[in-house]
């Protein structure tokens, strides 16, 4: 037992019992792996700093354990807001052309060029922030017996540092998901823009596939061609100015457009890697969406059930009130494509700072504060694709 505790053991006895089982000099036997393999542990084996009784006070080498992180869905952040609570959003409704008036002149009447013509203005507004603070301990002196010197307690300085701004980065793209998943649980609970990719699939070719059956070998390839297809039409057609793929208000119906660089597409990991590995590589050159914010989601709320979301939506209703509409549980679900406008994350008030140092305990914290607003705009387009 030479490893994972700290005494001195023989171990040429287990290598060579190991070494005859390789070679075929001895029948495979069970190996217990506690004496050969070092493992992680919790359980310290020797003294703990008087502090946070947590880190041993004899070490030969230390070894930082920290890699820094960098928070998915970029694209769904946008700038940062100080002055003002609420915001508003205004947008500018079509209202039909009138006929020409100097074609049609009447003897002995005028024309009336005053005639009033207000723009007709939607505004929305967005509500809400949301406080998160993150702070740690310094400690000046009491963690000395831990460590060998000021350069290897720098060290571990940095790691607790860096593991606060990893937290924090995660906890941004948490915010970022579930803004993402409410905003595709609203369209679905509104039914609108949802691309049933299977259903119609099966309409265009006479097929009868289901979500299983998709994958066969006969199958897939047809399908991903077809897919592929049916993503670049549903990216080009909204770069067209109309009002497909978004909540229209009673009364102030907008038409909107989304440039491809103004397009966010988010397309499910495991379903675009079976495309590439088991399609022609050359049929997904997505040269159509190089102008666009493309990203691989590997899971959009869960990463134990990646393709699902489970969310209890609130969206926009064509009447300009908001509902919260009954839970949407829903798997299959490939990508989503919306206008950079349509949502986002806003960081607000950001700021670190230290407190004075305290002399009687001899330690300081030091905080990480920041304000977040996370919002939809279901009057932007937006549209999900489902295999179903």
């Amino acid at each position: 037992m030479a490893v994972n505790n700290l005494t001195f053991e023989q171990a040429a006895g287990i290598l060579n019992a190991l070494r005859k089982q390789a070679t075929g000099e001895a029948p495979i036997a069970m190996a217990n792996e506690a004496d050969f393999v070092s493992v992680a542990t919790t359980t310290l084996s020797q003294g703990v700093d008087p502090i946070m009784n947590a880190i041993s006070q004899l070490v030969g080498r230390t070894i930082f354990s920290v890699r820094p992180y960098r928070a998915k869905f970029g694209g769904v952040e946008v700038d940062s807001q100080r002055w003002g609570y609420i915001t508003r959003k205004l947008s500018i409704a079509d209202k039909d052309f009138t006929d020409d008036s100097g074609f049609d002149l009447t003897e002995g009447q005028s024309v009336d060029m005053y005639k009033v013509n207000k723009p007709n203005v939607l505004q929305v507004n967005f509500y809400g922030q949301n406080i998160f603070s993150k702070y740690y301990t310094t400690f000046r002196d009491q963690l000395n017996s831990a460590f060998t010197g000021s350069a290897q307690f720098g060290e571990f300085i940095s790691m607790v540092v860096q593991n606060t701004m990893d937290m924090i980065e995660q906890t941004r793209e948490v915010v970022r998901r579930m803004t993402v998943a409410n905003f595709i649980a609203g369209k679905i609970s509104a039914n609108n823009g949802i691309i049933h990719a299977l259903t119609e699939y099966n309409t265009a070719t006479g097929s009868n596939l289901d979500a299983t059956t998709v994958y066969a070998k006969e199958n897939f390839d047809d399908f991903s061609k077809w897919l592929y297809a049916r993503i670049a039409t549903l990216s080009s057609v909204m770069t067209e100015r109309s009002q497909l793929f978004q909540i229209q208000i009673t009364g102030k119906e907008i038409s909107r457009h989304t440039p491809v660089q103004d397009q966010r597409i988010y397309l499910y990991a495991p379903f675009m890697a079976q495309m590439d590995a088991r399609v022609l590589a050359d049929t997904f050159n997505y040269d159509f969406l190089r102008y666009a914010d493309v990203e691989a989601v590997n899971y959009w709320q869960s990463i134990l059930t990646p393709d699902s979301i489970n969310v209890t939506p609130v969206y926009l209703q064509p009447n300009g009130t908001l509902t919260t509409g009954a839970a949407v549980s829903q798997d299959k679900i490939i990508g989503v494509i919306f206008d950079r406008d349509a949502l986002g994350v806003t960081i607000m008030n950001e700021e670190t700072s230290t407190t004075p140092y305290n002399s009687a305990g001899r330690y300081w914290n030091t905080y990480y504060s920041f304000i977040q607003r996370y919002w939809n705009d279901f009057t932007e387009k937006g549209a999900v694709i489902l295999l179903d």
